[in-house]
């Protein structure tokens, strides 16, 4: 692109920061999470660019020859886009039984919380964009996933911001092309499947079915962001209506099986969810196919036995209540034999 277009690359990227930090006081501290990729320096171009307090914080996983180079040069990028404030973290990354991506994302969201808690920031930003969210949304999509899952990345999740969520990748890109960038080699490397799906299935949708199919998948995301809200609104007053009158215990939830039964579905399965992370289920872990499992204790009731939930909790219809508990090693070998 010439001048002019970057010139107007960077006017779109300045609105879009603007507009997803509009909410915050004027002085507020804010944290720009930077790799020294094109998405993250225009995200720092466009809040230095608006005069706030803010800190770049490069993030070095050491996953790869030269990162500390790499690390350097972004941090100097980031003084010539105009943040006088920046920090280079270093991550020691621990697979811990999950994926390298995994392993890297966990680590980065915890120095990034630590970098935001030290300098007292209201906000941490991070640089997804509108393709980063139609990819997502197709990822979802191949897993099955529900309206929450498929609502992809939210613009603003507690300190999480995501100010260019609806901005193009390419303007982006654009926007910071008089400046050195650092392109990740994971981000072309077909063993990754999010990598499959940014070179090859959205390319083959826009070709079939036009370019616009990016945002609109992105705009579904949207779309059903609202809907699951609302859905999980109506959830929680209901897991309220459905909970036994026993007074409550930490780490159990007990629900009247006959109340839960006359909730439609979409509402009753969030109950469920909601019910077993209560009783401890780890988020991450707890699947729909998990609370399909559930929702057979109620819709397809046979007398059947509990069902096993990530975080060793158990969901069990009893006596006319569906309990989430975790399970003690004598009840449990006892259920597994069939004692129970």
């Amino acid at each position: 692109m010439d001048h002019a277009n970057a010139a107007d690359a960077q006017r779109i990227v300045r609105r879009a920061v603007a507009g997803g930090l509009a909410d915050l006081p004027s002085d507020a501290m804010v944290v720009v999470a930077v790799s020294g990729g094109a998405d993250s320096l225009a995200l720092a171009r466009g809040v230095a660019s608006l005069n706030r307090r803010a800190v770049a914080a490069v993030i070095d996983h050491g996953l790869q020859d030269g990162s500390p180079d790499i690390a350097v040069t972004a941090a100097e990028t980031c003084v010539r886009l105009g943040l006088a404030d920046v920090v280079v973290e270093r991550v020691a990354v621990s697979a811990k039984g999950v994926g390298p991506e995994a392993a890297a994302r966990e680590a980065r969201r915890d120095i990034l919380e630590q970098i935001a808690n030290r300098w007292g920031a209201s906000a941490i930003l991070l640089g997804h964009t509108l393709d980063d969210q139609a990819e997502t949304v197709l990822l979802r999509l191949a897993r099955g996933s529900g309206a929450r899952s498929l609502a992809a990345m939210a613009p603003v999740t507690g300190l999480w911001r995501r100010p260019l969520l609806g901005v193009p990748r390419a303007i982006v890109r654009t926007s910071v092309e008089d400046v050195p960038i650092w392109d990740d080699p994971h981000n072309s490397d077909p063993t990754y499947t999010r990598v499959r799906v940014r070179l090859g299935a959205l390319p083959a949708l826009a070709d079939a079915l036009g370019p616009d199919v990016i945002a609109s998948l992105a705009r579904t995301a949207r779309q059903l962001r609202d809907d699951a809200d609302a859905l999980d609104d109506q959830a929680r007053i209901a897991l309220g209506q459905c909970r036994t009158c026993d007074e409550h215990v930490d780490g159990i939830e007990s629900l009247d099986v006959t109340a839960v039964a006359s909730l439609p579905r979409a509402i009753r399965t969030r109950v469920m969810r909601q019910a077993a992370l209560l009783a401890g289920c780890p988020a991450e872990a707890l699947s729909a196919a998990h609370i399909d499992r559930v929702d057979s204790l109620i819709a397809d009731w046979r007398g059947q036995g509990g069902v096993d939930l990530p975080g060793g909790v158990v969901g069990e219809r009893r006596y006319g209540r569906l309990t989430f508990a975790r399970a003690t090693p004598v009840a449990e070998r006892r259920r597994r034999e069939g004692e129970v």
